[in-house]
């Protein structure tokens, strides 16, 4: 009998998965429980996938991911938006979770996204208190600008003590990252050299680590397109387009784009800006 390869997509909810096999009418819906997801992986266990593929879904896909994982399921996580595009290109525009277990069914079959190794119990411990850390700041950025506007007295006291309350978190939150480096000798070593950049303070060494675990393994090509800073050629016939950067992971694009321009500062010397600053501006020749 010829063996047939099976390229399984799953759309993960809140409250259920929905499974779709590719080129087959072949599809199970199961609880997003512990249960569910057990009975979920008895059904591929028996079905031997040559891949499965799931999108991030901020977070809900993880316990799924991990059960996978760890019984030796191939299974890859893959960024929403590049289904959506193969989705677009294929002409699927109606969007509903059966119809993307479906698409992902497809591009796994289509596409074949590389299998990657997923990130440790620790890793990902440490990305889910770095993003807490960025829900904490944006939230003390918003808290300071709506004291600024505030011209009740009750109100500027109580917007000051939920300030106060986000600080204090901010800094536990600190201070379990710095913990969680130290406790391991590799990502002790790593936050080192990193460190010892120009401009690379904790908060960068901090989200390298725990958002790009492929730096040192891929070539610099690789990361500047997984990060999404790598620019793409818009070019046509003769027409030469400008290169622009999208995509990629902007937590870390984020994170660069302070320590790049702390970095600038600290390489210029103060002499060169004050006399930049200083010098009158040249009307330009006509």
């Amino acid at each position: 009998m010829e063996t047939v390869t099976a390229y399984v997509g799953i759309d993960v909810a809140k409250e259920k998965l929905d499974i779709a096999v590719h080129s087959s009418d072949q599809q199970r819906t199961f609880a997003n429980s512990d249960a569910g997801i057990g009975q979920a992986l008895s059904c591929l266990q028996r079905l031997t996938p040559a891949l499965i593929v799931l999108e991030a879904t901020g977070g809900i896909e993880i316990p799924l991911t991990a059960a996978l994982a760890v019984a030796g399921m191939p299974v890859v996580v893959v960024n929403p938006r590049q289904v959506r595009d193969f989705a677009k290109a294929t002409g699927r525009l109606a969007k509903t979770d059966t119809l993307d277990a479906k698409i992902l069914a497809h591009f796994a079959a289509v596409i074949r996204p590389p299998l990657r190794p997923l990130p440790d119990a620790h890793t990902q411990e440490m990305t889910a208190i770095l993003t807490r850390r960025r829900q904490l700041v944006e939230m003390l950025t918003a808290e300071r600008n709506r004291l600024s506007a505030a011209r009740s007295k009750a109100v500027r006291e109580r917007i000051m003590a939920h300030i106060t309350w986000l600080e204090k978190d901010l800094a536990d939150a600190d201070g379990d990252l710095s913990s969680s480096i130290r406790k391991s000798p590799v990502w002790r070593e790593k936050d080192n050299l990193l460190q010892s950049v120009p401009g690379v303070g904790p908060v960068l060494s901090t989200t390298l680590l725990a958002h790009l675990p492929e730096l040192g393994d891929l070539n610099r090509r690789q990361i500047a397109a997984l990060v999404g800073v790598a620019p793409f050629n818009r070019d046509s016939g003769n027409l030469r387009g400008k290169r622009t950067v999208w995509g990629g992971r902007s937590a870390i694009r984020a994170a660069l784009y302070m320590a790049t321009l702390v970095a600038t500062l600290a390489i210029t010397p103060l002499s060169v800006l004050s006399t930049s600053a200083s010098a009158p501006q040249e009307s330009p020749r006509k």
